[in-house]
């Protein structure tokens, strides 16, 4: 006996033994098979795909073939299409944890208790807060990627936690250590690259990509372009006397595409965190980090009577959040202030 009209059918193919579905939906025909011989488990697989229909909430066998393997290479696309300086540090959190654990997954598979196993996982593997947190803040892209894509791949978002970071920034360099810090290693590209990062605040990647087109050694002025820094913004700044002396000697004879800061035998400085870590233990302060520069600077310029809006400026901080990350009241600063309260 037919079933009635709008209720779908069951079929079988020739020479199998396994169940198809035949419904429609708006005037289209979908098809699918129900992976079963049991017409009974067949049945019930159709009365799922009509009720789905009849309360709007149909997605069809398409979208919940969707993996998350999926939405990364569309993430993945984005980054490169937009020219993101992190893509291969997202493709890198991908691959070595994320990846093993979402990949074959489907997106209609992840919850947020899903989600929330992942974190437990990562943190059983002692995983630090803002680690994962960077990696919650890749998959969280992709799902939204999907979201917005057409057609859709995701119809809604699970909950993707963030965790509480001690991301405190926490070294500084004063400036006897910083004397011999430059005593360990005088030659003129680490003098200069030390002396621009606590005078400036400028991350190691900002420097090292400096082209002399961009010293105006005259004019006393140093620019980065915009889209060539972390946030990017542009930015320009006026060389100190002991920056400018310094800088007239990493530009001198060359030409206006090369790199300002090279070895002797003319290699642009690309790397040297070899140097840094025995520069650093030499001057009594082992794994300070050249990124603690930006702190150090910061407080500098702080003690200068800066305001802090033209600091932020300066170092490339754009909201306050990040700059008072940096903690740029260090001990000696605490010290000083209850000694002019005791004279007081």
């Amino acid at each position: 006996m037919p079933r009635p009209r709008g209720t779908g059918s069951l079929y079988q193919q020739k020479d199998s033994a396994v169940w198809w579905i035949k419904y429609h939906r708006n005037g289209r025909s979908f098809r699918e098979s129900t992976r079963t011989t049991d017409k009974r488990k067949a049945s019930r697989a159709l009365a799922k795909r009509l009720a789905e229909i009849n309360t709007g909430s149909f997605v069809g066998p398409v979208y919940e073939r969707i993996t998350v393997g999926e939405l990364a290479e569309d993430l993945f696309r984005d980054y490169r299409i937009n020219g993101r300086k992190t893509t291969s540090d997202v493709e890198t959190r991908w691959r070595l944890h994320l990846e093993p654990f979402f990949a074959t997954r489907r997106v209609a598979e992840v919850t947020s208790d899903l989600v929330a196993k992942y974190v437990d996982q990562r943190q059983l593997e002692t995983a630090q807060n803002a680690t994962i947190n960077r990696e919650m803040a890749a998959l969280k892209r992709m799902f939204r990627i999907g979201m917005y894509s057409t057609p859709p791949k995701v119809l809604q978002l699970p909950k993707f936690p963030k965790l509480a970071e001690d991301n405190v920034r926490k070294g500084f360099l004063e400036d006897a250590q910083y004397k011999k810090l430059i005593g360990y290693c005088p030659d003129v590209w680490f003098r200069s690259l030390v002396e621009m990062g606590r005078t400036y605040g400028w991350r190691i990647s900002e420097l090292i990509n400096l082209k002399v087109k961009q010293v105006d050694i005259n004019a006393r002025i140093i620019r980065l372009e915009p889209g060539t820094t972390k946030n990017k913004d542009g930015r320009e700044v006026t060389m100190t006397t002991a920056v400018h002396a310094l800088l007239v000697h990493c530009v001198e004879g060359k030409s206006a595409d090369e790199a300002v800061f090279t070895r002797s035998d003319g290699v642009p400085i690309k790397d040297f965190r070899d140097m840094w870590a025995k520069a650093t233990e030499a001057a009594g302060v082992p794994g300070l980090l050249f990124h603690d520069l930006r702190r150090t600077a910061a407080r500098n310029l702080r003690r200068a009577g800066i305001a802090e809006g033209v600091i932020m400026k300066i170092g490339g901080w754009r909201t306050r959040s990040v700059f008072e990350r940096y903690a740029i009241v260090s001990q000696t600063d605490i010290a000083e202030a209850l000694r002019k309260l005791e004279a007081s």
